[in-house]
């Protein structure tokens, strides 16, 4: 799958193609629909299939001092987008001069005239524009103009409501993997390179390899059953702390997974942790053996909770 950003045209061999168009965070199971019907409408009509999405999020760009809130990286989001059937991955940059665009100059610039497109597919809430000045019924307006089909995505909702990247962060932050888990069709995943910690959990007998949370969203500080994805696709069972380690001066806040069966050094590589299941909040110990007590607990709980959870895809 290629990957691309928007401030040039597309390669010959993508133009002409379908494009599903949202910021698709977290790729969740609405947004799978989008890409789905995308992929259907390109594989009927022998177009190639790209998925667009924005970076930074709008979101960032207007409100650059609001709590991280990210679901997916762009990396995790380009492997997605790959396994969903996506040719090409096109990435627009949300600037301020993307911010500044009108919606008839961002769908005749930007899709018209940088990816030729013949059909653009969105959800039925997808806005766009400055000011949010287009929404689906002025992309069809536009698009009809321009020789490019349109079609907008119903909602996919479930016993609660709709489904929503909002309701996934909601679902995190009062630890509820399983329910995000469910929203987004795979267990919620911090990707990130492994750095150097202060080595007590080494000291004893639970060395954990600390990934900063960058600009992920903070799930409930707590301890949870995790998944390791290692390179070479190694899959692992773990428990992990995550949050601002009370029992330890000063606070600082790291996701630190201790994986079972595994004695390798991961410093420097790229690994993803899933969250599984939480298991408790954050406690503060006075001394370490209590501490090294709770968290032979915690693995043990954590083991119990891995064998219980649905199997790997």
């Amino acid at each position: 799958m290629d990957r691309l950003t928007n401030d040039a045209p597309l390669p010959d061999r993508l133009r002409g193609g379908v494009i599903a168009l949202g910021n698709f965070d977290g790729f969740h199971r609405g947004h799978q629909a989008v890409v789905a019907r995308a992929r259907e409408r390109a594989r009927a009509e022998g177009r190639p299939l790209i998925v667009a999405t924005f970076d930074p999020h709008p979101v960032r760009f207007f409100r650059p001092d609001a709590p991280p809130f990210r679901l997916t990286t762009l990396d995790q989001r380009a492997r997605l987008f790959a396994e969903a059937g996506a040719d090409a991955m096109l990435v627009f940059r949300f600037d301020a001069e993307l911010a500044g665009e009108s919606a008839e100059q961002f769908v005749r610039e930007r899709i018209a005239g940088r990816t030729g497109a013949a059909a653009v597919v969105t959800g039925q809430d997808f806005t766009f524009g400055k000011a949010r000045g287009g929404n689906v019924a002025v992309l069809a307006e536009l698009g009809e103009a321009l020789g490019i089909a349109t079609e907008a995505v119903a909602p996919v909702a479930d016993a609660e409501g709709q489904i929503s990247s909002s309701r996934i962060r909601d679902a995190l932050q009062r630890g509820d993997c399983e329910a995000a888990a469910a929203l987004l069709t795979r267990p919620f995943a911090i990707e990130g390179v492994v750095i150097h910690g202060d080595k007590v959990g080494r000291q004893i007998g639970f060395p954990t390899a600390n990934i900063d949370m960058g600009d992920y969203l903070r799930p409930a500080y707590g301890i949870y059953a995790v998944r390791g994805r290692l390179p070479g696709g190694r899959v692992v069972g773990g428990a992990a702390n995550l949050g601002i380690r009370p029992s330890f001066d000063p606070p600082k806040e790291l996701l630190e997974p201790y994986f079972f069966d595994y004695s390798g050094s991961l410093y420097g590589e790229t690994i993803a942790v899933e969250l599984v299941s939480f298991i408790r909040p954050e406690l503060r110990f006075d001394g370490l053996e209590a501490l090294k007590a709770q968290i032979d607990a915690d693995c043990a709980e954590a083991a119990r909770r891995l064998a219980a959870a649905p199997p790997l895809p």
